[in-house]
């Protein structure tokens, strides 16, 4: 099949590929928690209501306090992608170098800028020599991890010209001491933060940036008002804080991680990276497996800057772990 789906999440498509399929979906294309974050006290006219200064207030030093940034450097928007899309139209780079292979959407929103875009697997090296650096950590999909040193030292080398470093840390709640958000405000260093991903409610729409406090202020302006909706600021404030319950779902998905790993070595896959959010493996025939699982109702994601590889979300329950497993044996 040659059709090359953009992202993870895109089931209506796969079901309009695979009409024939009568099973139910199970989507395992995306790497959001399967168990998601369950919001208690929530107003039912929460929809009806413009969102409030002091609501907007309230989850933004939610989320300061959550990962210990500084309040000052924090700006919420509706959701992350957004973010990723505008910075080059806001910092107006004309050469970068991305993680290569990575999140697609990081070089794309460059590219549609018009900038040079040096695409490498190392792309801390240039930081003398670019604008800007881009990189997710942990990144997406291989899970490779980058060292708070490395790009502190990449971060001051970029800002003594004028330069930024970009960090994704779409997933860095899984792994808190990875981030550089206690730096958030220093010149030279932009962090972009995904609240769907860990906490399981994508559909909500909510990230934000964590950067030096005047380019807060111009992103807030630019975002406009109301940027946030009611439902995510009031959730997402509670969640940020719910300290046992982050702690809790780390263990739970570490466990629901490593049943997966067992699934994938029991049929012959072999695991070449990933997060306990989604596993990234390799196979000779990756597409033939990709279409195989499609028609068994099992949506996972492949890629075309990697084609012997495909990226595998976790499971909800045992009965999906076993659908999974039915699939893949041989």
């Amino acid at each position: 099949m040659q059709h090359e789906l953009i992202h993870g999440g895109e089931l209506d498509r796969m079901q309009a590929l695979f009409p024939q399929v009568s099973a139910p979906w199970i989507d395992l294309s995306t790497g959001i928690n399967p168990w998601p974050y369950r919001a208690s006290g929530i107003s039912a006219n929460i929809h009806y209501r413009l969102p409030t200064t002091t609501a907007y207030e309230n989850c933004r030093l939610a989320l300061a306090t959550a990962i210990n940034a500084p309040p000052e450097s924090v700006c919420l928007a509706p959701g992350s992608e957004l973010l990723i899309r505008m910075l080059p139209q806001w910092l107006g780079c004309a050469r970068i170098a991305v993680l290569r292979p990575s999140y697609a959407e990081q070089c794309s929103a460059w590219q549609r800028k018009y900038c040079t875009v040096i695409k490498t697997a190392n792309p801390l090296d240039h930081a003398d020599e670019v604008d800007a650096i881009v990189v997710s950590n942990p990144n997406n999909p291989d899970g490779r991890l980058f060292r708070c040193d490395e790009l502190k030292a990449a971060q001051k080398r970029l800002a003594s010209h004028g330069g930024w470093l970009i960090v994704d840390e779409a997933y860095a709640d899984l792994m808190p001491e990875l981030s550089l958000v206690q730096a958030g405000g220093t010149r030279g260093l932009i962090v972009l933060r995904s609240f769907g991903k860990f906490y399981g409610l994508a559909g909500l729409r909510l990230g934000a940036i964590i950067a030096p406090p005047r380019l807060c202020d111009e992103v807030s302006a630019k975002l406009g008002a109301w940027s946030v909706s009611s439902a995510a600021l009031e959730i997402g404030a509670q969640a940020y804080l719910d300290l046992d319950w982050q702690q809790e779902t780390r263990r739970l998905l570490e466990h629901a991680r490593r049943c997966l790993d067992k699934v994938l070595v029991s049929c012959y896959l072999k695991i070449v990276g990933g997060t306990d959010l989604f596993r990234l493996v390799c196979h000779e025939d990756a597409e033939a497996t990709w279409h195989r699982l499609a028609l068994a109702g099992i949506y996972v994601r492949k890629f075309t800057q990697i084609p012997h590889h495909l990226r595998i979300g976790l499971p909800a329950n045992d009965a999906e772990l076993e659908r999974l497993k039915v699939a893949l044996s041989p």
